[in-house]
């Protein structure tokens, strides 16, 4: 058993791959041995996250799920601690290895109970055996669940004891990392407070979406089975290899890197000129040799000459602009005025990040959906990077942010093979798609990322971890990777009761 943690990558199995892994094991194994396993494991990590929990209530279901939980209830209660158990089975129709537990439960006299015991308090533990990855595939409009069974998870996440989940936390799509119809909690869960164990494979679910915090700290078991011959459904991400910097080198051995965005104050009256300066300044700081910078509609007069802030970032006009060899980011800030410039910069730059409002100008355009599709074959395999949230994506995809969300890693594919290209879809846990590729789950980031401007700091700094890179189909690919794990890992280092903002968090970027 071990924890899942951030620092390296780590295959993730989805329900299909994780059943048809545990049948292979079922088939080879004696009748019982996995439940047995499992309810060890179970027992072994709760007297490990709550070696001195003054009572333990397992919540078990009428499935296997809950037959891990009652093998669990049996070894802890052997152990001496107090131990209720609550079962939503019934001996007549429970699969015949959850009624085996039911049995040595019963036999050993651990006390059962039909609803939640009272008073459960921050030193005791809760396990929670409902459902696992059960229920995973249940249809929408499907008959509702066991009102028993919503009573018990209702009590599960209303306990302020510590909760060990086990195989996934109740009711959450082990696939999506988004809650089923009819199960979803009133309130997020405490993240701090949740423990997940995971039982053969981890699931994607628990690292995306609202997973991140239905999960907690995730653990794996597996079981004495050996999944490495199984495709993964999908990865979790490690941090990048650094690109090798030697001294004989100079500022063209690391790449340009061109900002073009930044809408100025008009007529609309917003200005957007600072999420390009927030990208020049992530490209910098991200190791790029050279950092120009584009504002748009910034010819006149009142043009911009330096930024006294970041004076080596080299301010240039957009018809002066060579894009020949560089890493073009465009879009940060662009607003109405990326429209002029985007054709363009789709059809020069060999590399590309388009972000924000060059995402929705592509959204609204199609012309300029099917030249972004073309770059391909202009430009060689993955030549664009797409950097949107939820809503960028919705629009590009023509759903809603609702059907996004319910499925990231899927819409992070069908965009990436839609318009050929690596895709990053932000977000807690964000998902990295490329044509080809199984996806990618960034396992970095918090909450302290939901702010102006943290968005803009991404795509420069990926900006900067690609054009450092050698060229090839995977170079963007290994960039989009690199970028939000060190982009999210600065988040989940900064310091506590520190504000951070966009422009405190690209100075303390490194290059990845």
């Amino acid at each position: 058993m071990h924890r899942i943690t951030s620092d390296t990558p780590h295959a993730l199995f989805g329900v299909a791959a994780t059943r048809r892994i545990e049948r292979t094991a079922m088939d080879a194994l004696a009748p019982y041995t996995l439940m047995e396993r499992a309810g060890q494991a179970v027992a072994r990590l709760a007297l490990a996250v709550a070696p001195h929990a003054r009572r333990v209530w397992i919540a078990c279901g009428a499935g296997n799920n809950g037959g891990d939980g009652l093998e669990a209830a049996l070894r802890l209660h052997r152990h001496g601690l107090a131990v209720q158990v609550s079962w939503l089975g019934s001996a007549d129709t429970a699969p015949a290895d959850a009624r085996h537990a039911w049995e040595r439960v019963r036999s050993a006299g651990v006390p059962c109970i039909d609803s939640a015991p009272d008073g459960l308090g921050a030193d005791d533990l809760c396990i929670d055996a409902l459902l696992g990855i059960g229920l995973a595939a249940r249809p929408d409009g499907a008959r509702p669940p066991d009102p028993r069974l919503q009573a018990l998870l209702h009590a599960v996440r209303g306990s302020a004891a510590l909760v060990l989940c086990v195989d996934g936390p109740s009711g959450l799509q082990a696939d999506t990392g988004q809650y089923l119809p009819g199960l979803e909690p009133e309130q997020a869960p405490s993240a701090a407070l949740r423990h997940t164990l995971g039982l053969l494979t981890a699931k994607p679910g628990w690292f995306t979406g609202v997973g991140r915090d239905a999960a907690g700290h995730v653990w794996l078991d597996g079981l004495g089975v050996d999944a490495a011959e199984a495709a993964a459904t999908a990865w979790l991400s490690g941090p990048g290899m650094p690109a090798r910097r030697a001294h004989a080198s100079h500022k063209g051995s690391y790449g340009d890197v061109a900002v073009v965005g930044g809408e100025p104050l008009g007529a609309r009256g917003m200005g957007m000129t600072g999420a390009a300066l927030l990208a020049a300044s992530a490209a910098l700081h991200g190791g790029a040799g050279r950092v120009l910078v584009t504002l748009l509609d910034g010819d006149g007069a009142d043009a911009l000459a330096v930024d006294p802030l970041q004076p080596e970032a080299m301010l240039r006009r957009f018809d002066a602009l060579e894009m020949d060899n560089a890493t073009v980011v465009c879009g940060c800030g662009g607003g109405q005025a990326i429209r002029r410039v985007l054709p363009r910069v789709l059809s020069e730059a060999p590399r590309l990040v388009l972000d924000a409002d060059g995402l929705n100008a592509v959204a609204s355009d199609a012309a300029l959906a099917s030249q972004l599709q073309a770059r391909e074959a202009r430009h060689g395999a993955n030549p664009t990077v797409l950097t949107p949230h939820p809503l960028e994506a919705a629009r590009l995809l023509g759903k809603d942010t609702a059907a996004v969300q319910a499925d990231r890693l899927g819409a992070a594919q069908a965009l990436a093979d839609r318009f050929r290209c690596v895709v990053v879809l932000k977000g807690s846990g964000s998902a990295i798609a490329a044509p080809g590729q199984v996806v990618h789950i960034n396992p970095t980031g918090n909450a302290r990322l939901a702010t102006g401007g943290t968005g803009d700091v991404l795509a420069g700094f990926l900006g900067a971890a690609w054009a450092a890179r050698p060229g090839g189909a995977g170079a963007a690919f290994e960039a989009a990777r690199a970028a939000c794990h060190a982009h999210g890992l600065a988040a989940d280092r900064w310091p506590a009761g520190r504000p951070l903002t966009a422009s405190e968090l690209a100075r303390h970027l490194s290059p990845c």
